[in-house]
């Protein structure tokens, strides 16, 4: 669906230039358009390259495990149908410590990995139980603490100070998760009791 959207903007795009006698302008902008985009790209490659290899040391040197230990009660209580499956506690585990240090390309595999073992253990394959539907809500609206791929954003656009929008974020975040957890837990109670 969104390829007949894009498409047809930039149909209509050209039509519009054509008849307004402005086609060097859509031709120059589309090329600037390309330039910007290779300009981002590279940029957010070597900021996803430096978060990976980071997460690589962190997990290497028992960050992860750390963390996973710290975050284990609540973790448990948040996904009881895998309280006690070790690897699936880990992969979620792995997921939350990425998305909460703001490297939401990075998380993507680690979530992956946790939604395959968790499905692995769903007794009613294909159909999304409780503990999958609240690890959606988890990465959808995550506590960023450091929102890195904003603020390489912000830099490369000419911020000079690209994480003073810290505050707004952690408050956001925080909200977001807070309501996206209540109402999960509101709707999986309203599913106990019929």
């Amino acid at each position: 669906m969104m390829n007949y959207i894009w498409g047809g903007i930039m149909l209509i795009s050209i039509v519009c230039a054509v008849f307004t006698g402005r086609v060097e302008a859509v031709s120059q902008a589309a090329l600037d358009g390309a330039k910007s985009a290779v300009d981002l790209l590279i940029t957010m490659l070597g900021m996803m390259c430096l978060w990976t290899g980071l997460m690589n040391i962190a997990e290497q040197g028992g960050v992860t495990s750390m963390l996973a230990k710290i975050l284990s009660p609540l973790l448990k209580r948040i996904f009881p149908e895998y309280a006690k499956d070790c690897k699936t506690m880990h992969a979620i585990c792995s997921n939350v410590t990425a998305n909460f240090l703001g490297l939401g390309n990075a998380a993507t595999p680690l979530g992956l990995e946790a939604m395959r073992r968790m499905e692995e253990n769903n007794p009613n394959k294909g159909v999304a139980n409780n503990s999958m539907v609240m690890f959606v809500v988890l990465n959808t609206a995550s506590i960023q603490l450091i929102p890195t791929f904003i603020s390489v954003l912000r830099k490369s656009y000419g911020s000079a100070s690209p994480l003073d929008i810290l505050p707004c974020i952690w408050l956001s975040s925080i909200f977001g998760l807070f309501i996206g957890i209540l109402t999960a837990k509101l709707l999986e109670g309203r599913e106990k009791h019929g």
